[in-house]
């Protein structure tokens, strides 16, 4: 029998800033490690960060074990791809884990001006993002990956939001990746996305080996715990848990957080101070809890956290190296299933 759902994880940490445990990626040879370092941050989302910066959060994630990163050309333009490129390019290359999202083709725009921050990147507006999920896209769209990271093969290739494109994403980008697979240009592949539906469709209809999942298995939000991870626990496809704070609140719960990239509702703040209160009654950080929550799942692999800061790779360190009692997870699982808990 696996993990009962929403337990507590088993302990998977390295020791001192040995490398942490390699999990494989459903039947794939890949692997990640149980917090992953997601490169959206060092892509300047939201805000600026310099290289120098960019450079110290990889080497503390790095020297903190952490050997999984996660990336995609939306991510600054291509500069999140750039930057993880340049750090990781004097290490073995078998020593760690890359993960990319093809989806997406970066457009030369020259005649554009102004920044991209209406994309949510503090970057030049010099590419438009164009959907692409035929086949010739995806095959260009990991080309130009591969030569922004300066790597001859990514580890895994997710699917980048097909919210939109779930028909053509299955009929013609899925066999693409799957060809690329038996190529050997990637190890595993999978689907990325913030919602529950499509992905299911993916781990019921194909073979694939991974989904990555934002926001859908954390402390306020459990819906894929309706369809999506019994349905890749039968299937023998790993999931890896992103969004894990839900865009911030569960971070940081205040007046003024977000819930999924918007304002958190009051009933749903008043969730997350009242999970803040339990945590700290055993002495444990909230964002702790919530960081070490889908790792209960025995279809979680790996928990991806964004990191922008060497203070933020430290800490996440230290989160997933917390010592959490079973009393707690108790105590959160009867706070979620006491009726009308779950309500916004």
């Amino acid at each position: 029998m696996g993990r009962a759902e929403g337990g507590p994880a088993p302990d998977r940490r390295g020791a001192g800033h040995a490398p942490l445990t390699r999990v494989p990626l459903g039947r794939s040879t890949a692997w990640t490690t149980p917090l992953a370092f997601g490169a959206a941050g060092i892509g300047n989302l939201y805000s600026t960060v310099t290289d120098e910066d960019a450079d110290k959060t990889l080497a503390t994630a790095w020297d903190r074990g952490i050997r999984s990163f996660d990336t995609a050309p939306h991510y600054g333009l291509g500069l999140s791809e750039r930057r993880l490129g340049a750090f990781l390019g004097d290490r073995p290359r078998d020593t760690y884990t890359v993960s990319t999202k093809v989806g997406r083709l970066l457009v030369p725009d020259p005649g554009a001006t102004g920044d991209d921050l209406a994309h949510g990147f503090a970057v030049p507006a010099a590419y438009r993002r164009v959907w692409d999920f035929g086949a010739d896209g995806i095959r260009r769209g990991l080309e130009e990956s591969l030569e922004r990271l300066g790597l001859d093969r990514v580890d895994i290739v997710y699917l980048h939001d097909p919210d939109d494109h779930a028909d053509q994403a299955l009929r013609e980008a899925y066999p693409a990746l799957e060809r690329l697979r038996a190529e050997g240009v990637v190890r595993a592949i999978g689907v990325g996305m913030n919602q529950t539906a499509i992905p299911t469709r993916f781990v019921t209809e194909t073979d694939i080996d991974v989904v990555l999942l934002a926001g859908r298995y954390t402390l306020l939000d459990r819906s894929g715990l309706a369809e999506l991870l019994p349905a890749a626990r039968r299937r023998g496809v790993s999931v890896v848990a992103g969004g894990v704070f839900n865009s911030g609140l569960l971070a940081d719960p205040r007046p003024g957080a977000t819930y999924d990239y918007a304002a958190a509702p009051p009933r749903t703040l008043a969730r997350a101070l009242r999970l803040r209160e339990i945590c700290a009654r055993h002495g444990v950080p909230l964002r702790a809890a919530a960081a070490r929550f889908p790792l209960g799942h025995p279809a979680v692999a790996g928990v991806l956290l964004g990191l922008r800061s060497a203070a933020e790779a430290e800490d996440a360190a230290d989160m997933l190296a917390l010592e959490i009692p079973d009393a707690l997870w108790a105590e959160l699982r009867r706070a979620h299933d006491t009726p009308g808990a779950n309500n916004p």
